[in-house]
């Protein structure tokens, strides 16, 4: 009897033995098999994200996303620069900076370049493109229809991308904000400080459809208050010193808007007009530091940190660009150049704020 209770007993544990072998093997079956299927799901979810994204990008989900980000600039420029600085500094304080990456290139002013480095852009797979100027813009909309498109430095939105029936939204992958000045707002500068003007040049490049659009409105204004103008166009920067050198011969000021050209040559239009007694109207700061008077000015830092803005809002809170509303500066300011002021006798009233050279 002994015996079989011993032998019942040994039975008894080798079973046991068995079942626990048995569990731990399913045990580690299982786990195996989950941590294959988490893998699987995992995948099948980053590639689910990943085709649901298209064009978005090289982020992930959750807090530690990162975002990868093209800037194209259209030439180097101190109001470009700012707001393309802007643009960053809003986005590096709302993202943080160590969740965003910037790839700024410079088109030097030429569309080829500029379109080399949106399609570059695109074959990278950033998650949003700025594009910052009306060329930069007009190649970063030819280059894709699906990544998010935020411009800045963009005089008017409706022009520059051939929109007939605006309605303060593009109703496409685009958006951004506007560095349109008060137009009607120059003018009156023009008259404050200028008043025995007679005869008005506006000068700008006829390649930048933008500048062509201030011009026309700049126009309006001055007929209203029956000043006569003339608009003196060069085709491009070899075309600036002899066409300048036309319209000091024939009127009593110049007005050039923002344009980009022009802004890249303003010592050529300075050593023309300032030697011949010629005060010239500047549609923004940068020109006006180089060869005006006077401007109306913008903060170019402002709109494009309100681009960056935007751009939080459509990669963290997944706004819909096409909707988004064109943003224009909130403020703006009478500015003077000091130095040119002073070489042709103007001085101007109190509420005008100096320039820093």
């Amino acid at each position: 009897m002994r015996n079989v209770k011993k032998l019942i007993s040994i039975l008894m544990a080798g079973t046991l033995a068995f079942s626990m072998a048995a569990c731990g093997d399913s045990g580690n079956g299982g786990s195996a098999a989950s941590n294959s299927d988490a893998d699987n799901a995992g995948n099948a979810d980053a590639s689910s994200d990943a085709d649901a994204s298209g064009d978005a990008g090289n982020s992930a989900d959750g807090d530690g996303k990162k975002y990868s980000i093209g800037i194209c600039q259209q030439l180097e420029h101190p109001a470009l620069d700012a707001a393309s600085e802007g643009f960053q500094d809003a986005l590096k304080e709302l993202l943080g900076e160590e969740n965003v990456s910037f790839d700024l290139q410079n088109g030097q002013g030429e569309q080829a370049n500029c379109a080399t480095i949106c399609n570059g852009f695109v074959s990278n797979n950033v998650d949003l493109i700025l594009a910052n100027a009306t060329t930069a813009l007009q190649c970063a909309s030819a280059a894709t229809s699906s990544i998010p498109i935020l411009g800045t430095s963009i005089t008017d939105y409706a022009v520059a991308l051939e929109i007939d029936e605006w309605t303060g939204a593009t109703g496409m992958n685009i958006s951004g904000t506007s560095d349109l000045a008060p137009i009607e707002e120059q003018e009156k500068m023009l008259k404050e400080l200028l008043p025995d003007t007679k005869k008005v040049g506006i000068l700008y490049c006829s390649a930048e459809p933008n500048s062509a659009y201030q011009a026309k409105l700049f126009g309006e204004a001055l007929q209203k208050d029956n000043i006569a103008f003339t608009e003196y166009t060069a085709a491009d920067s070899n075309d600036i010193a002899a066409v300048v050198q036309s319209a000091v011969s024939e009127v009593d000021a110049i007005y050039i808007p923002t344009d980009n050209t022009m802004a890249g040559n303003t010592e050529a239009v300075y050593n023309i007009a300032v030697p011949a007694g010629i005060p010239i109207i500047a549609g923004e700061e940068g020109l006006c530091s180089g060869c005006g008077v006077a401007t109306l000015s913008i903060s170019y830092y402002d709109i494009g940190y309100k681009a960056g803005e935007m751009a939080y809002d459509i990669l963290v809170n997944g706004a819909d660009i096409s909707t988004m509303d064109i943003e224009y500066a909130p403020n703006v300011t009478k500015e003077y150049n000091a130095s040119i002021c002073e070489q042709l006798n103007i001085t101007p009233p109190d509420d005008y704020v100096a320039i820093e050279q």
